[in-house]
């Protein structure tokens, strides 16, 4: 593999029309996952031709000259970031950039599969903290859910992460009729065992085979129920996310809630994504959106694809569009999140 680039150098930061500084870049490197959860993805699941996916080293560039336009913080999705195939050789030359002092943040989003094989790796390349989704504690209900995920295999990835050094934050999709009367003790095994958590309303994304009405729990509704069990104190606690953070009296940990449908928060919004496939979206619920891979494709300079970044972030809205209610049953956007990236 080439591993060196040539960067050009540093650019003005990424600066929307609304004023919002653009610091935070989302990539997801693969479409394709090891579960097949039911509010994600359907269960036979037609995955993107691997030629249509950019290569590790395109991914790498397209990263660095972002980088080089003021992004401080990368996050690698999926799907299963850690299925992707020498996914390390990425992970390693993006952390030099962060011994080079010109990003402050590398982390990921994972289902916790592989982490028992990649964990001390991640931190040896300078990942600190890590996002794990666990929607239940009941091992039946997370193959329900998952329909191919094995909860003891994440809860060992986890253990080893721990060990290894890694900070983990858990993710927990709230859904109504499935996990709402488990999620106080899924806050409270995180907190005891000291992990942070964050609650995060299901979003209208790609066909599932079934109906999100059914499954739908506003988190704004929901928190007259959290707080029979804790006492929430909001706190000024950020990760760079889209998450509002309470600390829960009762436990001494942190909770943060992510609820896209009840109670927008794009007012603060500092992120694009990139695609697997090099399409950038400046929202994650609309579909407008910016076809890198072809530039990159026919022989484009560093300062063509800088000066297109600089163009899409003048296009990105001031929010998205998402709804789901009874009226609103269908996709928001055709796109699964798995190829978007989460």
């Amino acid at each position: 593999m080439e591993k060196n680039f040539i960067n050009t150098d540093h650019k003005a930061n990424l600066v929307d029309p609304f004023n919002r500084n653009i610091d935070y870049l989302r990539i997801s490197v693969t479409d394709r996952c090891d579960f097949r959860c039911v509010y994600c993805m359907a269960e036979n699941m037609t995955f993107l031709p691997k030629v249509n996916l950019l290569t590790l080293e395109e991914l790498y560039r397209l990263a660095s000259l972002f980088i080089d336009c003021g992004i401080k913080k990368i996050r690698l999705t999926g799907g299963e970031p850690l299925v992707r195939k020498n996914i390390m050789w990425l992970i390693e030359q993006l952390s030099k950039k962060i011994n080079s002092n010109f990003l402050d943040e590398l982390t990921l989003t994972s289902n916790g599969s592989q982490l028992s094989k990649y964990a001390y790796d991640l931190v040896k390349n300078n990942v600190n903290r890590i996002n794990v989704s666990i929607d239940t504690l009941n091992e039946d209900l997370f193959k329900k859910i998952t329909r191919w995920g094995d909860l003891r295999k994440v809860i060992e990835g986890i253990t080893v992460a721990k060990k290894a050094g890694l900070r983990i934050k858990i993710n927990t999709v709230a859904l109504k009729g499935l996990n709402d009367k488990e999620i106080p003790d899924i806050i409270k095994w995180a907190h005891d065992n000291d992990m942070d958590i964050t609650l995060i309303e299901t979003m209208p994304m790609g066909d599932i085979d079934g109906d999100r009405t059914e499954n739908y729990l506003s988190l704004s509704a929901y928190r007259a129920t959290l707080e029979k069990y804790f006492t929430l104190s909001s706190c000024e606690y950020k990760t760079g996310g889209p998450s509002r953070y309470y600390i829960c009296k009762e436990t001494g940990g942190i909770l943060g809630l992510i609820t896209p449908l009840s109670h927008n928060f794009c007012a603060d919004c500092n992120r694009v994504r990139i695609t697997c496939t090099g399409k950038m979206y400046m929202c994650l619920g609309q579909d407008d959106s910016v076809d890198f891979n072809s530039l990159m494709r026919s022989k484009a300079t560093d300062d063509d694809i800088i000066n297109l970044i600089y163009q899409s972030i003048r296009m990105k809205p001031i929010s998205h569009d998402f709804k789901i209610d009874k009226y609103n049953s269908q996709p928001a956007v055709s796109r699964h999140m798995s190829v978007t990236g989460g």
